[in-house]
């Protein structure tokens, strides 16, 4: 058979990948990105960052230092992030010395909750209702609105959890505003899903376009505690589910590892979706293709945003689950790795604390030979 060309434009094995963030997820990106002759240059602000561990290169700077962007920039074939809440300055300056993918667009849809919400709500996607608060007298005529519960949210900066109050009847409104440190705010309707779900998918510079299985998340403490692939939805709503995805990773012209997570409702007897966050960036529901998936959500960013051919996404075995490891749970790693179904994954971050995710397991039930369509879910889990 006669060798497929390099793509017009693609980056070479060999080259480096620039990472801004230097935690799990840039730790699985450069190890992901080794295997494929990748180096990674990581730069990050905490020295004892867990990326820095398995890298070529690092760099140990504020996200507001110009200069070593600059440099950080000028050593690489191009960068990509492992969190949204990139610096809009620093973001920009970094697009001017190289490539930056994830572009500059999706960055902004996803860094604010309000214009994610407006952004979802101009391609006709649902979304819970939602208001912008500038003030507590605007959180009172947003409640006044979209009643009670609610969830009001900090516009940028929120993540498991923080930067959010739940409004129930009696709460105190102006004691929830002060709660976010005068924080710029949206007020969000409360929906009542009965799951939630997340497509993983992947896009690449001229438009290529693979999802892997739409798998189901359940949370405790407000973080991820359980994702399991495949979702326990009908196959209509997984088809939405990675359509919606598609369509949003189009109108972004984005390039690299998607993850849209949404809730899962039911009207008049049917399910129907409602677009909860985009993650512009390897997610952690989607650890679980680390070992249950042809090629893993590291590995498929690294071939996007390199221009590279995308990989299978099919699952391997009948389902898959990922648990997180939060806190003291990473203590059992003896138990775990005497799980013969078990597949450990740490970290190497220096300090367990409680809430903090230390690592993960996957279990794979069923080691069938792997699909290549996604989604499929014909085995119950």
């Amino acid at each position: 058979m006669a060798e497929a060309p390099p793509r017009a434009g693609a980056i070479a094995p060999g080259a480096t990948i620039g990472i801004l963030g230097g935690g799990q997820l840039a730790r699985m990106l450069a190890m992901a990105g080794a295997r494929l002759g990748l180096k990674s240059h990581v730069y990050a602000p905490d020295p004892q960052s867990p990326a820095f561990d398995v890298c070529a290169l690092s760099t140990v700077a504020a996200y507001e230092d110009e200069a070593a962007l600059a440099a950080f920039a000028d050593s690489v074939a191009l960068v990509t992030y492992e969190f949204e809440n990139v610096p809009a300055r620093s973001a920009s300056l970094l697009a001017e010395h190289c490539l930056v993918r994830p572009g500059a667009e999706a960055l902004a849809a996803s860094q604010d909750r309000l214009v994610e919400k407006e952004f979802l709500s101009g391609l006709g996607i649902a979304t819970a209702p939602f208001m912008s608060v500038e003030d507590e007298s605007g959180l009172a005529r947003a409640v006044a609105q979209l009643g009670r519960p609610s969830v009001l949210k900090t516009r940028r900066f929120g993540y498991d959890g923080k930067g959010q109050a739940l409004l129930r009847d009696g709460s105190d409104l102006a004691d929830a505003f002060r709660s976010l440190g005068g924080a710029q705010a949206i007020l969000e309707g409360f929906i009542a899903f009965e799951k939630e779900i997340s497509v993983i998918a992947a896009r690449t510079p001229d438009g290529g376009f693979a999802a892997y299985d739409v798998c189901e998340n359940v949370h405790e403490h407000h973080i991820l505690s359980v994702s399991v692939a495949p979702a326990a939805v009908a196959p209509a709503t997984a088809e939405a589910a990675v359509a919606i995805t598609r369509r949003i990773a189009e109108a972004l012209d984005y390039v690299g590892v998607i993850a849209v997570e949404m809730f899962v409702t039911r009207e008049d007897g049917q399910e129907r979706l409602r677009v909860n966050e985009i993650a512009p960036r390897v997610h952690n529901s989607g650890h679980w293709t680390l070992d249950g998936a042809a090629t893993s959500q590291f590995e498929q960013h690294m071939r996007a945003i390199c221009g590279w051919p995308l990989g299978a996404t099919g699952r391997i075995g009948g389902a898959v689950e990922m648990r997180n490891l939060i806190g003291e749970a990473a203590a059992a790693w003896a138990q775990i790795l005497a799980d013969p179904d078990a597949k450990l994954h740490l970290y190497g971050k220096a300090e367990m604390r409680a809430g903090r995710k230390m690592g993960h397991v996957t279990r794979v039930i069923g080691h069938s030979a792997a699909k290549t369509a996604a989604p499929t879910l014909d085995k119950a889990r």
